[in-house]
C-alpha cells in the first residue's frame, strides 16, 4: 500500500474555504524568506504550506481576494523572480508554465517583481483587509500581512483592517482524513524507532546512542528527519524538560526519558516514553511511573470533541495531585500537533478531528527520577490513541526488554559510536535534482 499524501485538490480547498471566510476583504499568506545559512533547512510559514502544500519557494505570497471580476485571479500565488546565477548554486526553477500551474493547483502564478500592483489594485477595489497570520506579541516583529496592510493605509485612507487570524488557526485545528492518516504514518514510523530502542537500551551505551538508533529506524522506514530534536536523558537527565545533550551514558538501576518522534510530509507525530536501563523497574520507579500512566489515561478518556485542555489536564493533574506530586508535575498536558509538533491552538474547545498530546509527567531532581508518558490522541466522541502500538504497560516493557537477551548481534539494530561531549555526529545530504513542492517530495517521506 502507498504511504499516505495530501493531494493537490485539498489545497485548492482549502484556499476556497478561506476565500468564503474572507467575504468582501483581502488577504495575504507569506511563505517567509530564507537565509544563506547551511546548517538547517528553511520551511515555509505553516499557513502558507497548509494552502499550498509549497516547501521550496522563498519569498512566496499567496493573495487571496474574493471579490476580484476575473474569477481565476481570486487567488494569486506570487514567486520570486528566477535567477539563473543563484540557481547554479541553489537549485534551477521552473519557468511559469501550464505544468506549474497543474503542479500547484493554482490558475494563475505571478513573479513578486509586479507583486505591489495586483496587491495595490486588490485593496483599492475592497477598501477591506483582514490578517490571517497570527499577531505577534508587542515586543516581537509586526506579523507581515498586518506590516504590508499598515503601509497600505498610509497611501490609502479609509483602509480598514480586520482580525481574521482565527480562520486559519480553524482549520488548521480540525485535522482532514488525509492530514489523520499522515500523522497515523508518522506515529507508524515513529513504533519502528521505539521497537528497535527497546532492544539497544542497557548500561553502557550512551544517550547518543538511543538518539541515533531512534533516527536511523525513522529515516530507514520513509521519513526524512525526526519531528523535533530528540530528547533521551537518562538518571538526572530525566527531569529536564527539554534537555538535549544527549552525551551521557546510561546507568545501571535509573531510567531514561526519551521524547522523540518522526516527521512525515510535514506532518509532526510527538511521543514520549520512559524505560528502565536495565530493563527492570524498581520498586520506587514503578510506583511513580503507574502513577503517571494512571494520570495519561484519564487525560486521554477527556480528550473528547467539545472538551478543552483545561479539562483534559484537570483529568490528569488530579491524580498526580491526590497522589502527593502535583508540585512535581510542572507543565501543562499537551498541545495540537500537525504541521508544528507544537501547532497552533485556537481558542475554544477541542473540535472533532482535532489531534493532540496527552502528556504528564512526575520530575524528582534529587532522586535522579523523572518519568513522562506521551501519546497522540485523535479527539472525537470516543479518543483514539494514534500511538498505542508503543509499548507503556510495565509488564510490557520489562517483557519485551527481556527479551534483548535473545537477538544475536547480527539481529540487534546497529549503534553508532559513542560521541565524545562536544562533538557532532557526520551527516550525509543529497539534494534532490529538480525542487519538488511538498507533493513532489511526500514519496521520499518529506
Amino acid at each position: 500500500m502507498s504511504a499516505p499524501t495530501i493531494a493537490v485538490a485539498e489545497y485548492a480547498s482549502r484556499r476556497e474555504h478561506v476565500l468564503a471566510a474572507l467575504k468582501d476583504s483581502v488577504g495575504l499568506v507569506f511563505a517567509g524568506d530564507a537565509s544563506a545559512d547551511l546548517h538547517s533547512e528553511w520551511r515555509p510559514h505553516p499557513h502558507f504550506e497548509y494552502l499550498t502544500g509549497i516547501v521550496d519557494e522563498p519569498g512566496s505570497v499567496l493573495l487571496l481576494d474574493p471579490r476580484s471580476p476575473v474569477p481565476s485571479r481570486r487567488v494569486i500565488l506570487f514567486l520570486k523572480p528566477l535567477n539563473p546565477e543563484l540557481e547554479k548554486w541553489d537549485g534551477f526553477r521552473e519557468t511559469i508554465c501550464q505544468k506549474l500551474r497543474d503542479r500547484y493547483g493554482t490558475a494563475t502564478i505571478m513573479r513578486t517583481n509586479i507583486m505591489a500592483r495586483w496587491v495595490t489594485d486588490a485593496i483599492r477595489r475592497a477598501r477591506k483587509v483582514a490578517c490571517l497570520h497570527s499577531f505577534a506579541a508587542y515586543n516581537a516583529p509586526v506579523s507581515p500581512d498586518l506590516a504590508l496592510f499598515r503601509d497600505a493605509s498610509v497611501r490609502m485612507p479609509g483602509l480598514a483592517i480586520e482580525d481574521r487570524t482565527h480562520v486559519i488557526a480553524e482549520m488548521r485545528a480540525r485535522k482532514s482524513e488525509a492530514e489523520q492518516a499522515v500523522l497515523r504514518h508518522a506515529a507508524e514510523i515513529t513504533a519502528k524507532g521505539y521497537e528497535m530502542v527497546l532492544r539497544t537500551i542497557r548500561p553502557g551505551i550512551s544517550e547518543f546512542d538511543v538518539q541515533e538508533t531512534l533516527e536511523h529506524a525513522y529515516r530507514t522506514h520513509g521519513a526524512r528527519r525526526p519531528a523535533y530534536r530528540t530528547i533521551a536523558g537518562t538518571g538526572f537527565n530525566a527531569t529536564v524538560l527539554h534537555y538535549h545533550h544527549n552525551d551521557q551514558p546510561l546507568q545501571d538501576g535509573e531510567l531514561i526519558v526519551i521524547d522523540s518522534a518522526a516527521g512525515y510530509c510535514g506532518y509532526s507525530a510527538d511521543v514520549t516514553r520512559t524505560y528502565p536501563v536495565n530493563g527492570t523497574f524498581t520498586a520506587r520507579q514503578r510506583e511513580i511511573y503507574g502513577i503517571v500512566l494512571k494520570a495519561e489515561l484519564a487525560g486521554i478518556a477527556a480528550a473528547k470533541a467539545g472538551a478543552t485542555f483545561a479539562d483534559v489536564d484537570r483529568a490528569a493533574r488530579d491524580i498526580i495531585v491526590k497522589a502527593g506530586y502535583g508540585d512535581y508535575f510542572i507543565h501543562g498536558i499537551g498541545h495540537h500537533i500537525g504541521l508544528e509538533t507544537h501547532d497552533i491552538t485556537p481558542d475554544g474547545p477541542l473540535p472533532d478531528g482535532a489531534i493532540i498530546t496527552v502528556e504528564p509527567g512526575i520530575y524528582l531532581p534529587d532522586e535522579r527520577l523523572g518519568v513522562r508518558i506521551e501519546d497522540d490522541v485523535l479527539v472525537g466522541r470516543k479518543p483514539t490513541v494514534l500511538t498505542a502500538m508503543i509499548p507503556k504497560g510495565i509488564d510490557e516493557i520489562e517483557r519485551l526488554m527481556a527479551a534483548r537477551g535473545t537477538h544475536s548481534a547480527a539481529h540487534s539494530p546497529a549503534v553508532a559510536p559513542t560521541v565524545p561531549a562536544g562533538s557532532a555526529p557526520a551527516r550525509v545530504s543529497a539534494r534532490a535534482p529538480a525542487r519538488l513542492s511538498r507533493r513532489g517530495a511526500r514519496a521520499q517521506g518529506d
